[in-house]
């Protein structure tokens, strides 16, 4: 291996979890997930999208949880960082930004009637919700919560 670019792998871990993708890396490194990949954990967790130094989902991806939750955006360090939407198991989704994981700064959240709330979301804490109503006309209008 010269490091010289890209190659392609399949390769599974002893813990039976599977990577399928990019990598990089040197005789003396040995190979490293780089680039686009898609891991399969063996618990059912699947992560596609970009890696970075072999251990980081890192970029563009989406990680899908056995629960039916479903991230696709941004991660930063194997963290939901940047925008995304997520998708709760009940189906109620969250579009918006993250940061380390958490729901952080404007964002809109769609509950399972199809209601959409939007506004500042900071972790756990989302004050001054405004609900946005469609009318049969197509007119939207906001609620202050």
């Amino acid at each position: 291996m010269s490091g010289e670019g890209p190659i392609n792998v399949s390769y599974i871990f002893p813990n039976g979890d599977k990577y399928e993708g990019e990598c990089s890396g040197s005789a003396s490194e040995g190979v490293k997930r780089s680039g686009a990949g898609k891991h399969a954990s063996a618990g059912g967790v699947i992560y596609t999208g970009e890696w970075l130094e072999d251990k980081q989902m890192h970029g563009r991806g989406t990680l899908q949880h056995p629960s039916g939750a479903l991230y696709e955006g941004e991660f930063k360090d194997n963290m939901y960082h940047g925008k995304g939407t997520y998708t709760f198991p009940d189906g109620s989704t969250y579009k918006g930004h993250f940061h380390h994981n958490r729901l952080d700064g404007d964002g809109a959240f769609t509950d399972t009637k199809g209601q959409v709330w939007t506004g500042e979301f900071l972790g756990r804490a989302a004050l001054g919700l405004k609900l946005q109503h469609t009318s049969e006309k197509q007119a939207l209008f906001y609620y202050n919560v």
